[in-house]
């Protein structure tokens, strides 16, 4: 492990989670001004197996994902291959919401965060079948007037704009352009050797108290929000009844593609080698960091590019979180639902406590993941402490 004696405060946060008994096993990692400054990790990789957490332990890291999926997008917008402007049915003739623009599908504004037919396992891994149902629904909303997460199809969206456009998967564009150049340890569809490394999630750590009510199975924690929205009412209880609700916004989204039809969950190779693009990565601490890290340092997008990318597009009252949230074309930006010390910090969140970020003004990269699951309830401020400490550490502004 390293971790630079200015950071050392970051080392102390994460070795107290682990005595605390909040962490099973996780990884940490930093970049600061393109310096590897912190590499940690720890724990267990298997509960039932004991096996340790080593460096190179990859974990499923749900909805982080998304930010390299618009990156492979941007990619494509700055060599003029992709008009975000433009009708998603322009480059996708079957798309029957001629309303709705790309640059609708990056900002959550589309008004199609659920597949409404169910989706079958034999189809997990056929990303353009499910791209299929959603081509001929209609909007649940006037596509820009509102945005609302769409937890899973904006991957099968996006992801089937970059097929029309490339006639490759945003995963095989994560290896060739991203991933491979870097020297990455990140997959969007992980071979089968990464797969038997992998770190296996597990749910969150039972509370000797009496436990609040369970969640239900797909409930979000991709950030802990405060307790108190704008405007009076408890954030947490808001969230905790949407997500008991099978019938709520935020439920359907989450729920289809089941991942929980399959034995283990996101732990089953399906899932693992599916490559879904909002939720499919695998990857390391230092793989997520370093991703960031070359975002940051102008390597994988033209500075104007990144700027205008993580310029907030929208923000507020989210439709299917139920909370306020604020999205610039993909990545999030500070919120409810992306809790940061930082203004200007981007990145993307994974339910349950997964974390990357960005930040261009403190030449910073971040990369968390782990594999004990956050509930709903409580939140998951593991990340977000790790964060605060992260900053604090800053020379220019401790």
């Amino acid at each position: 492990m390293h971790c630079d004696p200015r950071f050392a405060r970051v080392r102390e946060v994460f070795e107290r989670q682990f005595t605390d008994g909040q962490e099973l096993g996780a990884a940490f990692a930093v970049y600061h001004r393109g310096e590897l400054v912190v590499d940690l990790w720890d724990g267990i990789a298997d509960r039932h197996t004991g096996r340790p957490w080593l460096r190179d332990t990859p974990a499923f890291a749900y909805s982080c994902t998304k930010a390299l999926t618009a990156t492979v997008l941007l990619q494509l917008a700055e060599r003029g291959l992709v008009d975000l402007a433009a009708p998603v049915a322009d480059v996708w003739p079957e798309f029957a919401a001629r309303a709705v623009t790309v640059e609708h599908l990056l900002t959550h504004q589309a008004g199609l965060p659920v597949i409404e037919t169910p989706v079958p396992v034999a189809e997990f891994g056929d990303q353009p079948a499910m791209a299929a149902r959603l081509a001929g629904q209609e909007p649940l909303w006037e596509p820009g007037s509102a945005h609302g997460y769409h937890a899973l199809t904006y991957g099968f969206l996006v992801g089937e704009v970059v097929r029309r456009v490339t006639g490759k998967s945003v995963g095989e564009l994560v290896a060739a352009e991203i991933a491979g150049p870097l020297g990455l340890d990140l997959w969007m569809g992980a071979p089968d050797d990464v797969i038997a490394r992998a770190a296996r999630i597990t749910g969150p750590a039972r509370r000797p108290a009496t436990p609040a009510p369970e969640p239900a199975p797909e409930a979000p924690s991709e950030a802990a929000a405060p307790r108190e929205a704008p405007g009076g009412g408890d954030v947490v209880d808001r969230m905790a009844a949407a997500a008991r609700d099978p019938e709520s916004l935020m439920n359907r989204a989450l729920g289809n593609p089941a991942m929980r039809l399959l034995d283990g969950g996101a732990n089953h190779p399906v899932i693992l080698r599916a490559g879904w693009p909002a939720a499919g990565v695998v990857t390391t601490a230092a793989g997520l960091a370093g991703f960031y890290r070359a975002l940051v340092a102008g390597e994988l997008l033209r500075p104007a590019t990144l700027a205008d990318a993580i310029r907030p597009r929208v923000a507020g009252p989210d439709r299917v979180l139920v909370v306020d949230s604020s999205f610039g074309l993909g990545f999030m930006r500070p919120s409810m639902t992306f809790l940061m010390p930082s203004r200007t910090a981007f990145g993307h969140s994974g339910m349950g406590g997964f974390l990357g970020l960005g930040d261009p003004e403190h030449e910073l990269a971040v990369g968390y993941v782990m594999n004990r699951m956050a509930d709903m309830v409580s939140g998951s401020m593991r990340a977000h402490r790790l964060t605060e400490a992260v900053y604090a550490s800053l020379p220019d502004i401790s």
